[in-house]
């Protein structure tokens, strides 16, 4: 079964939403609600957060399920993933990346945060081992959830902050250091929502990475939970896109 990108005659894409680390499909709450009500058909793809490779084999095989033309947009780590599971797949005609990443072949989330100073995120990790299929030990990631609502959600009301850092999903250490090997913005549009008081992803890193890929800029006064604090913000943009796309 497909899902439908044709609604009420409107011929609008589908946009295809991709959470990042220590984030769930929730996230975009929000945002569904306000595309949904543009008149957008919506889907949440789920995010593995085990490694780069499979999260964007299986974010791929999603893209696959829907027909017709689709406007891709992705939170923090799932930029990276985005980057993978977008390339040579034409039916995708946008991205947005939204406080998020947007590395070229061989560059992954930590070689990426070396760049540029002054992340609060790696200083609140938490690691927790746990036990592969195989028998071996990885090591997943976790923010501390006394130090979730400021580094990751400051903009935040400090309730739904406090279930965010509760709902949080873990990222695996290969998650965080595998590197990509395609870039799907070397070839689809993209544009990029820089928040400004990101205590995460580094705006100044947003930036380098958005003027790299030729990406479409828009700068916001929020934290790296954007999606969660002015998600109307978010889908401005995703419209934006999907407009500038369309036809």
């Amino acid at each position: 079964m497909s899902v439908a990108s044709d609604m009420s005659g409107q011929g609008k894409p589908t946009i295809v939403l991709v959470h990042g680390a220590f984030a769930e499909s929730s996230s975009w709450n929000g945002v569904i609600a306000d595309l949904k009500r543009r008149g957008y058909p919506v889907l949440a793809a789920p995010n593995l957060l085990r490694g780069v490779q499979n999260d964007a084999a299986y974010v791929r095989s999603v893209l696959d399920t829907v027909s017709g033309p689709v406007v891709m947009a992705a939170h923090s780590y799932g930029g990276v993933v985005m980057t993978e599971a977008a390339d040579g797949v034409s039916k995708v005609k946008a991205l947005v990346y939204v406080a998020s990443l947007s590395p070229d072949t061989g560059e992954s989330v930590a070689t990426l945060g070396a760049k540029f100073a002054g992340s609060k995120l790696f200083q609140a990790i938490k690691s927790v081992p746990f036990t592969l299929p195989d028998g071996s030990t990885g090591m997943d990631q976790y923010v501390d959830p006394d130090r979730f609502p400021e580094v990751f959600a400051a903009d935040v009301d400090t309730e739904t902050a406090e279930l965010m850092a509760v709902t949080q999903r873990p990222a695996s250490a290969e998650a965080q250091q595998g590197g990509v090997t395609k870039a799907a913005w070397k070839t689809i549009p993209s544009w990029t929502l820089i928040t400004k008081q990101d205590q995460a992803i580094m705006p100044d890193l947003q930036r380098f990475a958005a003027e790299r890929a030729g990406s479409t800029v828009v700068e916001v006064e929020a934290s790296h939970a954007v999606a969660v604090s002015q998600p109307g913000v978010v889908a401005d943009l995703i419209d934006t896109a999907a407009r500038a796309t369309a036809g």
